[in-house]
């Protein structure tokens, strides 16, 4: 069975393009991750995507390739439990990593 995985763009109170995902993001789902990571990066204008990932619960190492793809133009908002699976990996030290909370 397919992990529950949500994935929306849209657009922040600023205006700015934000993909937010919610579930687990894992290698039965992270292609459908990637797909809207890659669209979302490319209809960004050119300004960091806000990807909010605040609502997940569960990461493997194909939802951090998806991520690692764009790391130039990406900004991460994870919940704390996901924060120090970002650091372990890097991703801390490549691109922005902020601690938000659930929504």
């Amino acid at each position: 069975m397919t992990p529950q995985l949500s994935v929306n763009a849209g657009r922040g109170p600023d205006g700015a393009a934000v993909l937010t995902a919610a579930g687990e993001i894992d290698m039965s789902n992270a292609g459908i991750f990637s797909s809207a990571l890659a669209d979302a990066v490319a209809g960004s204008d050119g300004e960091p995507l806000t990807v909010d990932l605040t609502g997940v619960e569960y990461l493997d190492s194909a939802g951090l390739a998806a991520l690692l793809a764009h790391v130039e133009r990406i900004e991460l908002v994870v919940a704390p439990l996901l924060a120090p699976v970002l650091t372990i990996a890097g991703l801390a030290d490549i691109t922005t990593v902020r601690n938000g909370s659930p929504g």
